[in-house]
């Protein structure tokens, strides 16, 4: 039997659901977004056209923690769910006049329908990765807050009454305190799951290994990479994070220097460009800061030369831990 494939636009309150089959539209309906709602929906529909899990397939545009719900259902019910990333959809889909969630979702329908063969099933992580990832996103946003009432505290001095100036620098130096106690109490938890887990306890401990590489970008690299089961090596998570240089050519008049992709996740790159940053321009000599020193030295462009100091920053980080051994500075590849 050839399968059902439901596309699935994602907003916040609800799901448009779009059930096709080869070229058929099959059904159309609206379906609430929880958990509960997914698992009626996605039963009934199993029931009515008298299929098993394994002839089902559902697509949708991964849209952070929207697809949250579909997922629990999906992972409850068996049923095989593919998260796609929207530009992926959009630039596969041809000239659109007009928009809306119904057209959404039979446009994703028609993709996954084209597409069948480069699917990637999505599984939910384990519950402390999912722990980790709410965490972090916690502590960034308290960190920018604190940032705001800092700039605040320096910047308002001079273009106010030294009354008014001190009533408010009260008031922020509490926020910023109470931040500061929020922030804590967010390491103090994310030390703790990391701790109890066996597995990204050694990660954790492995990363840390590496010539600049910190607590954070450890957490971060661990959670981004699902601990290290969503990428198969550094190179592809080089692509992922933006470090990765691609050449711009096109006929014989357009010749663009090799340069990185704005289509990046930019978190993960701030932390690997802090990274290399201070690995590569401390005063303590090091490998990298001695690589940074030459490559400069040579006339290269001082980006490019950090831009290579992020990538081998991220090859070390997935080395010791596909080795599961801790960086060592000077590795003899003979007694290897």
């Amino acid at each position: 039997m050839e399968k059902i494939v439901i596309g699935i636009d994602v907003s916040k309150e609800k799901l448009d659901f779009c059930l096709q089959q080869g070229e058929k539209v099959l059904q159309e309906i609206v379906v609430e977004n929880t958990t509960s709602a997914i698992i009626r929906s996605l039963r009934s529909i199993l029931k009515e056209f008298q299929l098993e899990v394994s002839n089902l397939l559902l697509c949708a545009e991964y849209t952070g923690q929207y697809t949250y719900p579909l997922a629990c259902a999906c992972d409850e019910l068996l049923v095989d769910l593919w998260l796609e990333n929207p530009t992926q959809i959009k630039h596969s889909s041809g000239i659109q006049r007009g928009k809306n969630d119904r057209l959404d979702a039979r446009k994703i329908a028609a993709y996954a329908i084209r597409f069948q063969d480069r699917k990637k099933i999505f599984s939910l992580p384990e519950k402390n990765i999912v722990s980790l990832k709410q965490l972090i996103s916690e502590r960034d946003m308290y960190v920018c807050d604190k940032a705001k009432y800092q700039g605040q505290l320096t910047d308002q001095k001079r273009f106010m009454s030294q009354e008014d100036y001190q009533r408010k620098s009260k008031r922020l130096k509490n926020l910023v305190k109470e931040l500061d106690e929020s922030i804590a109490q967010i390491d103090r938890e994310i030390t703790r799951l990391i701790d109890e887990d066996e597995t990204l306890r050694r990660q954790h401990e492995l990363l840390c290994s590496v010539d600049g590489i910190g607590e954070r970008i450890a957490v971060k690299m661990i959670v981004e990479t699902n601990a290290f089961r969503d990428f198969d090596n550094g190179r592809q998570f080089c692509c992922h994070a933006g470090v990765a240089p691609f050449k711009y050519d096109s006929g014989n008049t357009i010749r663009s220097r090799n340069r990185v992709s704005n289509r990046a996740d930019k978190t993960i790159k701030a932390l690997l460009h802090m990274a290399a940053l201070a690995v590569a321009t401390r005063k303590k000599e090091g490998e990298l800061q001695v690589y940074y020193a030459r490559k400069v030295a040579e006339g290269k462009n001082k980006m490019s030369v950090l831009n290579a100091v992020r990538a081998k920053l991220v090859l070390r980080m997935f080395a010791v831990i596909k080795n599961n051994q801790q960086y060592k500075q000077n590795y003899d590849f003979a007694l290897a």
